[in-house]
């Protein structure tokens, strides 16, 4: 139909003549008298929890409801605990752009400190009225002919088990929610797989993964403080494992890094610009990030606590610091183009600090150092990772690992070491298949859909899935910039799509095919001119070398900013309420609510 609408009207006539439209009515209410709308949203990291936030703000009557299979708010800070967790991003910039949390104990912010902040911000917006916590779903189907989501979820049974008849996990039942909108808000990497490592679950010392790592009773280093006469070997040299490595480093008797891979390790972000913002002495030893993490009070990058109280009484100094930092972040998207200049400069930066952190083990650079450019995989600053690896207790071993014994790992080499403990730090799974079904119009799976690679539109919608909204979905992270202001305008996005499907009062709005054909089209064009697509191994391209990029959105922080504020509604086709059919329906009795009640301001 012109215009994107979907026709309810009969096609049947009678001796050439069309069917004849009812009489139209007008609406018994307002334009402003809004209709009630039920919203689920799946996950309360930190896009479920902005949704929690924007969606009451901005929608009126709505229906709200954040289910969240873990026990805690906070996605990946809830759900990971491994030793050294910390942010990789400045802690000043790890929040909402409404929020101004100015007492951060340390630069990167550990795990705890960021999960705190995240609680703290839930209870500020009392948010724990909508959200569901240790509630799964595990399955959501459209209803086409009601305009409605049905979802499944998973949730501890009252009564201790589940419901006569069914199959459940003992002590749990399966309960049905219906929506008017489903939001995702999982994230690309929240499965976790174990290596496919011969003999790996025979082995019969501690095996551990960095993402189901869980600390006994509260804390990694009540759990690790048991370590110090052990042997202990780290497999991988992703993120995780950077952090990991000096984290266990001083604390354990033998640390053996197997690393297959190689990596870029970059310089600690702006540490001369973070010392002369703050007032420290440029000479001084006591620089940030550039210590292993270990004992919080021995860390250099902590802030005093006269320096915490700057940030939060002395006028304008947070201010300055914060917008001064993600101005610097903002400012390095060209080192994502292929041969530009600052690529250029920032490899030749990388690899002579490298060679300097490595100087005692100069053979470890030879084999960490690669070949492919800075940030063709996910880069990370890794505060004394590399001066971790020089110390006389680490081992650094490249050969491929051939199996797993009951007491120690043995390389393709032949080269065989006893440990007593096994941290897989190999990451998660990358295919961008969802851990439970989401089934479109006409039955369609959204995993089947995904296959070979997951497709969107904008990264926030998919043709066959109407009012369904995603928020980190396929093609959503950066690999440089600041990543929270593109979650916050991936969830005002949908925000803004609540509110026409309740403003216009329609049963549905879905993204027509051809405009998602037309942004992956714009993807294809684009990453070719990027170091993305160069030969390396990465999650940005499903954990493939070679291969599509589906984890990164397609340009800088302000461009997806500004392609995701004015929604292109054009891009869309929408179905009237089944007893409706004129769009002008919502425009109601001709008035306001106000003056139909003679409420309100008289001026």
């Amino acid at each position: 139909m012109p215009g994107g609408w979907f026709s309810r009207l009969s096609t049947a006539h009678s001796a050439g003549a069309p069917t004849p439209r009812p009489p139209f009515t007008l609406g018994d209410f307002t334009i402003d008298e809004y209709k009630p709308i039920k919203v689920i949203v799946i996950g309360a990291g930190f896009c479920g929890i902005l949704a929690g936030i924007r969606l009451p703000q901005k929608i009126p009557n709505i229906d709200l409801t954040i289910y969240e299979k873990s026990a805690g708010i906070g996605g990946t800070w809830q759900n990971n605990n491994y030793p050294g967790l910390a942010c990789d991003v400045p802690a000043h910039s790890y929040q909402f752009s409404f929020e101004q949390k100015k007492d951060w104990t340390t630069f990167y912010p550990s795990g705890p400190e960021v999960r705190q902040h995240l609680q703290d911000v839930v209870d500020k917006y009392k948010l724990m009225r909508y959200i569901r916590l240790r509630h799964e779903v595990v399955h959501a189907q459209y209803d086409a002919p009601a305009g409605k989501w049905r979802v499944r979820i998973r949730r501890p049974a009252a009564t201790g088990g589940a419901p006569e008849g069914e199959q459940q996990p003992e002590g749990y039942e399966e309960v049905e929610d219906i929506a008017d909108v489903l939001i995702t808000a999982v994230g690309a990497l929240s499965r976790w797989t174990w290596p496919d490592i011969p003999g790996l679950h025979d082995f019969q010392g501690a095996l551990h993964h960095s993402a189901g790592f869980e600390p006994q009773p509260a804390r990694w280093e009540d759990t690790v403080e048991t370590w110090a006469d052990k042997n202990v070997a780290v497999i991988g040299v992703g993120s995780s494992a950077i952090q990991i490595v000096p984290a266990l480093q001083k604390r354990v008797m033998k640390l053996v890094h197997y690393v297959r891979g190689k990596t870029w390790l970059a310089a600690p972000f702006g540490t001369g610009l973070i010392r002369n913002l703050i007032g420290r002495d440029p000479a001084d030893d006591g620089n940030f990030c550039i210590v292993p993490r270990g004992s919080r009070e021995l860390d250099a990058d902590n802030f005093t606590p006269e320096e915490i109280e700057r940030f939060k009484n002395e006028p304008g100094f947070f201010e300055n610091f914060r917008l001064t930092l993600e101005n610097q972040f903002n400012s390095t998207f060209s080192w994502t183009m292929r041969g530009s200049p600052l690529q250029l400069q920032f490899q030749a930066d990388c690899r002579k600090l490298m060679q300097e952190k490595l100087a005692k083990k100069p053979w470890i650079a030879d084999k960490l150092m690669p070949d492919f450019p800075v940030s063709c995989r996910r880069l990370t600053p890794g505060p004394g990772y590399l001066e971790a690896l020089c110390e006389d207790n680490v081992e650094f071993v490249s050969s491929s690992i051939k199996r797993v014994t009951k007491n120690g790992i043995e390389t393709v080499d032949g080269q065989y070491h006893n440990v007593d403990v096994i941290v897989c730090a190999t990451g998660y799974d990358t295919s961008f298949q969802l851990p439970f079904k989401i089934i479109g119009r006409d039955g369609v799976d959204i995993n089947e859909r995904w296959r070979p690679h997951p497709v969107s539109y904008l990264s926030v919608a998919l043709d066959g899935f109407p009012n369904m909204f995603m928020a980190l979905g396929p093609n959503s992270a950066l690999a440089s910039g600041t990543l929270l202001p593109l979650m916050e305008s991936q969830v005002g996005y949908a925000v803004q799509a609540v509110a026409k499907l309740q403003r216009d009062r329609l049963k549905s709005m879905e993204v027509k095919p051809e405009a998602v054909k037309d942004f992956d089209e714009y993807l294809e064009a684009y990453f070719p001119k990027t170091v993305f697509t160069e030969k390396c191994r990465s999650w940005y391209k499903m954990g493939k070398e070679e291969g599509r990029v589906v984890g990164l959105w397609p340009g800088s922080t302000l461009q997806g900013m500004k392609a995701l504020a004015n929604p292109r509604w054009e891009d869309y086709k929408y179905e009237l309420e089944d007893r409706v059919q004129n769009r002008f329906y919502f425009l109601g009795d001709g008035q306001t609510y106000n003056e139909k009640t003679l409420t309100g301001d008289s001026e």
